[in-house]
Order: structure tokens, then C-alpha cells, then sequence
């Protein structure tokens, strides 16, 4: 069947020769045979199909994104910290933080807090890789920036002992552990400065045994917030049994969107030789052991990758979809990170529109 497209789109009967009121009779005939199309098994009922349309409202509201990477850096970054921030704002998140491999972001958080008129907060912190080393002098100054917005120390990434033997790409790297598992003095006195200006300590790249163990000795020298960086990702790679215990002895799990997009099929190189952690693989993990164990990223920000705002919303809709409820999305993604960040009664006492309930 054709339908003649002047009947339905001549304006108000213009060149209709049966006038308007003829016009619209064949238009609602026309749309009562474009609602009977779907039934037609024919190329005459195709069926359109578009995205769906905005949301009502940010699907991230009050969210915090706890691994948010950006430039400048010596890794290509498609958003720079102003860019990142001024997203976070648009998606009325309620905070995000900075890491950088090689050099403190508290600095870069103050200055991106000015950037939106301090209308969402940004938090940064220190990475205790090359440039520095297991370093407590250097912690000692990253939380005294102006703002007091350094809050994080993650303890060695890519020059972790264990990454580097992960990937196989030095015979050796920055320790954390002795040879016979205990922590190293020089981290207990990084431990120790964590716990005294009360900063999260975040396990970096360390293996699941080693986490453990530095989680152990955090907890006994007084750290009040340990966090797991990305516990499930190949570098890590805890199982469940021990991502429990981690738990159990008071820890914080990270679970984040780039894992998603890892794997053999992945469309970076680099991400290909990590394993792939799907929405499926969190959901399951937060079932086992409990929302209130876990705090959300995106590890996002490489070139060539999707935006931190959209890995947060993919991820928070992947975990809804594998059977996690709104409630417990809202504990993971925002309540357990403002826990730590100084909680939202503080933040809305300060002004900051995004965290309120």
C-alpha cells in the first residue's frame, strides 16, 4: 500500500482539492493505516527505531565517581579537569575524584572547584609511583594544598611490584611487602600519616594477597576508610572469597565501568590485555556481599574511550538491569564514597546544591 505524502504533509489543506476538513479525514485514515503497518510482514511496514529520549532527570544525581582520569597528563586524556568537572555539574553528580599517575591532583581539585564557582566538589590526592615512591613526606604535603581537597592516597599503580610482573613489564618495581608478606616500614609510616589527617587509603595496583595484607596493617595502625582499587581487574584479580574478607576486615571494594569495556575484544589496545568485568560480574558481587561494602568509578578519561558522566550512567543502569536495586545503586555510587569524603550534611552546610537529598 503507498500513501501519498502530500495527503499528510500539505499545510492546514494548502493543495488539497478537497479542502481542510478533507485533509484532516485523510490524515486520520493515513495514521490509522500507519498504526496497522507493524502487522504487515511486508517492506511496507518497516519499523523505525531511534534512542530513547532524554531522561526526566540526571540518572546520576548525587553520585560520586570515586577514579575519574583527565589532562593534562603524559597518558592522552579527552577531557581536561575543567571539562570534567563542568560535566559532573551538568549530571548534578555529588562529587568526583582526580587521579593522576604521576603527580598530586589536590592542587587541580582546588582549581577545578573555582571553575564552576565551587558548585560541585572535586576531590584529588596522590599516587605514590615513581615521582615520589612509598613516600610519607610526600602525603604529608599533598593534604596540606590549599583547600585541604588531596583526600586519597593510592599506593603504586602501573610501578607496582606486582603490575609490573602482572604484564610482565620489568623484572621488578616498587614494593609494598616484604618477601615473606609483611608490609613494608616505609608504607606503615604512609599508613600512619592516612590515619592521623583521617585520608582514604586505596590498595593501588597490589595483588589480592597483598591488598589483604595491607589492609590488615592499615586497620591496626588506626586508617579509618581502605579502599580496594578496582578489586576485580586482572591486576588485582580478587575472587569472591577474598573480596569477603576485605570486606569483613573493613574495607571498601571498587567496582568500575572500564572493566566493562576490557577484554580480548576490547576497542584499545591496551584494554586488551586485561580481562573483561562485566555489569553482571559487580551485580553478582554486590549480591554476595553487600552494598554497603563497594564504591563506584569509571577509571575513564583515555582518549578514545566514553566520557566519565556516561561510563557512570552505563554502569549504574548495567547494575540495575543485573538485578541491583536503586536503593543499593544509591549506597555504592553515592553514600559509601560521602561517607568517606566528609558525608553530605557537611557538603550541603557548605553550599554545594548537588548533595542534597
Amino acid at each position: 500500500m503507498k500513501i501519498r505524502r502530500w495527503k499528510l504533509t500539505c499545510c492546514c489543506g494548502q493543495g488539497d482539492p478537497a479542502g481542510r476538513r478533507g485533509f484532516l479525514k485523510t490524515a486520520a485514515q493515513g495514521t490509522m493505516v500507519l498504526a496497522g503497518l507493524g502487522a504487515v510482514g511486508s517492506a511496507e511496514g518497516q519499523v523505525r527505531v531511534f534512542p530513547p529520549p532524554p531522561p526526566p532527570g540526571s540518572p546520576i544525581e548525587g553520585m560520586i565517581d570515586f577514579h575519574v582520569h583527565s589532562s593534562p597528563d603524559v597518558f592522552g586524556r579527552a577531557i581536561d579537569d575543567n571539562e570534567a568537572t563542568r560535566k559532573a555539574l551538568e549530571a548534578k553528580m555529588g562529587a568526583i575524584i582526580l587521579k593522576n599517575h604521576v603527580m598530586e591532583t589536590g592542587a587541580r581539585a582546588f582549581l577545578a572547584r573555582k571553575f564552576v564557582d565551587n558548585k560541585v566538589p572535586v576531590f584529588g590526592g596522590i599516587v605514590l609511583n615513581g615521582p615520589y615512591g612509598i613516600n610519607a613526606e610526600a602525603v604529608q604535603w599533598m593534604w596540606r594544598m590549599e583547600g585541604g581537597y588531596g583526600k586519597v592516597v593510592w599506593l603504586p599503580t602501573f610501578d607496582a611490584d606486582n603490575h609490573v610482573k602482572t604484564f610482565k613489564d620489568a623484572p621488578e618495581a616498587i614494593k609494598v611487602v616484604d618477601a615473606q608478606g609483611k608490609v613494608l616500614p616505609a608504607v606503615i609510616e604512609v599508613m600512619k600519616v592516612c590515619a592521623k589527617q583521617n585520608l582514604i587509603l586505596s590498595t593501588g595496583h597490589a595483588s589480592a594477597t597483598e591488598a589483604l595484607a595491607l589492609i590488615k596493617q592499615a586497620k591496626d595502625v588506626g586508617v579509618k576508610h581502605v579502599v580496594v582499587t578496582h578489586a576485580m581487574f586482572t591486576v588485582v584479580n580478587m575472587n569472591m572469597e577474598q573480596m569477603k574478607q576485605a570486606a569483613q576486615m573493613g574495607a571498601k571494594l571498587e567496582i568500575d565501568f572500564l572493566g566493562t569495556l576490557m577484554g580480548p575484544n576490547a576497542h584499545l589496545p591496551f584494554m586488551t590485555h586485561w580481562k573483561n568485568v562485566s555489569a553482571k560480574d559487580n551485580a553478582e558481587a554486590i549480591k554476595q556481599i553487600g552494598a554497603e561494602h563497594f564504591v563506584m568509578g569509571t577509571d575513564l578519561g583515555q582518549t578514545g574511550n566514553p566520557s566519565p558522566t556516561d561510563g557512570m550512567k552505563s554502569l549504574a543502569a548495567g547494575l540495575k538491569a543485573n538485578g541491583i536495586t536503586d536503593q543499593q545503586i544509591k549506597m555504592v555510587a553515592r553514600d559509601n564514597a560521602a561517607a568517606m569524603l566528609g558525608g553530605y550534611s557537611a557538603w550541603v552546610k557548605a553550599g554545594y546544591p548537588t548533595t542534597k537529598r
